[in-house]
């Protein structure tokens, strides 16, 4: 056993951080499934955009919808949808083995409507009858426009893969959205036992902002700590949703739970080690997404213990320090959510000028 079966066996699900037509063909996607435990994979705006343009694999399927689309957006969604349905038939072996907790793939709609409620609705609905898979998530951002979006999509039985988490705050009012959207698909009558959902925190951005601050204050020592505390944290936020009386209720009605997912793991800082964000953060009833340069380094020198319930004390400890210091920890999150949409945005926009320039040369 690799230390990436080993991961499995401790109740943490590793899913990789990467869709392209490339991976699929080669047969590298279903080597993963079958010889790593990969349990899921995510896409989103930056992916598809390197695909797309890193190479010719789109180039005739653009040609054909360019001539019946009318819009670049509608070629993209055309050609993801494809992708996606493809890679979610590919995890169907999973997600039936593992009675439908894992071997999902996750597609993202339009940045733009990261601030749009009704938007965000209507594109989930739209997208998540057109794939027509039961193994697929759509990703909604968790911003504050996104809460009633994320209930009300939890309510129609569609997936949900709650993404761009930085703040603790935040991920609390996920939580109630999750449970409430749950609660009112069960008042209706409806089914909630295939309903599944997670949370996904973006880990290292928090990193790659905050340490330079600390280092101007002097406080180095917790340099590459705090995102890793913030987890931590988010963690025993989960324990205490999953305890509660309320989700105890849905749970006797069929409910999965909503799986925290740690995202943006690839480390950023080269004076850190390559696996900083797999090793730290092992635990129970979790998963982790994986850019594959991270997959091979952990299935080369990853090691394998139970860490994410370990040492909470120096986590609270960190946080506390972190406040000490004067640098506001959810102003820097709610700043983080703001500069990932903008990303995305910027990732999406290069995306349909990628696919015009395709069309044009072609």
């Amino acid at each position: 056993m690799n230390p990436l079966n080993q991961i499995r066996k401790m109740g943490q699900s590793i899913w990789l951080d990467l869709l392209e037509r490339e991976i699929m063909d080669s047969g590298k996607l279903q080597d993963l499934i079958d010889h790593d435990d990969l349990r899921g994979m995510t896409s989103n705006p930056s992916i598809f955009e390197k695909a797309i343009s890193g190479s010719s694999d789109y180039d005739q399927d653009i040609l054909k919808l360019s001539q019946k689309e009318d819009s670049n957006p509608a070629i993209f969604f055309d050609l993801a949808i494809a992708d996606i349905q493809r890679a979610a038939d590919l995890f169907k072996p999973v997600y039936d083995q593992t009675n439908g907790t894992d071997g999902f793939v996750s597609l993202e709609f339009s940045p733009y409507l990261a601030r749009d409620t009704d938007g965000t609705i209507d594109q989930a609905r739209d997208l998540w009858k057109r794939v027509d898979r039961k193994n697929v998530m759509i990703k909604i951002p968790g911003t504050k426009e996104g809460l009633i979006a994320i209930r009300e999509c939890l309510r129609e039985g569609i997936n949900i893969n709650v993404t761009l988490l930085f703040g603790l705050p935040r991920y609390r009012e996920i939580t109630e959205a999750f449970m409430g959207g749950l609660e009112d698909r069960l008042a209706e009558g409806h089914s909630i036992n295939e309903v599944s959902s997670v949370a996904s925190f973006f880990l290292s951005r928090i990193d790659v902002m905050v340490d330079p601050m600390l280092k101007e204050k002097g406080a180095e020592h917790l340099v590459g700590k705090i995102a890793i505390a913030s987890a931590k944290k988010a963690y025993q936020i989960y324990l205490e949703m999953i305890a509660s009386d309320r989700f105890k209720k849905l749970e006797e009605n069929g409910a999965q739970k909503q799986r925290v997912l740690w995202a943006s793991t690839g480390t950023k800082d080269p004076a850190f080690s390559d696996v900083l964000y797999v090793e730290n953060l092992i635990g129970k009833d979790t998963i982790n997404t994986l850019p594959m340069e991270t997959i091979d380094a952990f299935r080369d020198h990853g090691k394998v213990a139970e860490t994410l319930t370990e040492n909470l004390g120096d986590a609270n400890k960190a946080m506390e320090e972190l406040e000490k210091t004067g640098i506001d920890i959810d102003k820097i999150t709610q700043k983080l959510e703001e500069e990932g949409i903008e990303k995305f945005n910027q990732a999406y926009e290069k995306l349909l000028k990628s696919i015009d320039s395709q069309k044009r040369k072609l």
